[in-house]
């Protein structure tokens, strides 16, 4: 509550859209946010901004939305990633509470303790399919947070570079000449060497038969 929020779409021209219990479908500065570009700033964000948010094309193309939740007094929020993480990837945690609170942040994964952190950050190094799934944090006598889903993306695979026993080698033939291909080729060269064959033949006869 009362945090400074900004969205932004990664494609220029595109606007930052939202829906909540209050309204339908709107877009930035249709009642809530300040544009800037492909941007839209929230200055001071409220409960009832908790909705679904998403960017859409000036032609009606949507992209993936996102749910925002904005927690009220005393409450404790995760602060985590709402889009795939890549594989290899750090992922730092958040737990946040408006309660005044020196007590360290509690995380949780999928029910299981993972740890605890005086900072309120929990930071997941190189991350691997197996650190998908349900997190949550907590603040002894303060309560605990709504659970997040994290998920976890395998990184694009690149084609990999022909070999040199793939590539073909200056000057040689192809190695996938059909058998239509060799026969063909055969029979025009016995089509260029018959003639030779029997001029050379008949030369030969009426130089025997003058002498």
């Amino acid at each position: 509550k009362r945090d400074s929020v900004s969205l932004s779409c990664e494609e220029d021209g595109w606007t930052v859209w939202r829906k909540t219990k209050r309204r339908e479908r709107s877009s930035c500065k249709d009642g809530w946010g300040e544009p800037a570009g492909s941007s839209c700033n929230i200055g001071a964000i409220y409960s009832r901004d908790s909705g679904v948010y998403w960017c859409e094309s000036r032609e009606g193309a949507a992209g993936s939305s996102i749910n925002i939740t904005v927690a009220g007094k005393n409450t404790v929020v995760l602060q985590s990633p709402v889009l795939p993480v890549m594989e290899g990837q750090d992922v730092t945690l958040g737990c946040r509470t408006s309660a005044p609170s020196t007590l360290s942040a509690e995380f949780f994964k999928d029910g299981v303790f993972i740890g605890t952190e005086s900072t309120g950050h929990m930071t997941l190094r190189h991350v691997s399919r197996s650190a998908e799934g349900l997190y949550r944090c907590s603040f002894r006598g303060v309560g605990e947070s709504p659970p997040s889903w994290i998920s976890v993306s395998a990184p694009p695979t690149k084609a990999a570079p022909p070999t040199e026993e793939a590539l073909p080698r200056s000057g040689a033939p192809p190695t996938n000449i059909t058998s239509l291909q060799l026969v063909i080729t055969v029979f025009r060269h016995l089509l260029v060497f018959c003639p030779y064959f029997i001029s050379t033949l008949l030369m030969v006869s009426i130089y025997r038969g003058q002498r």
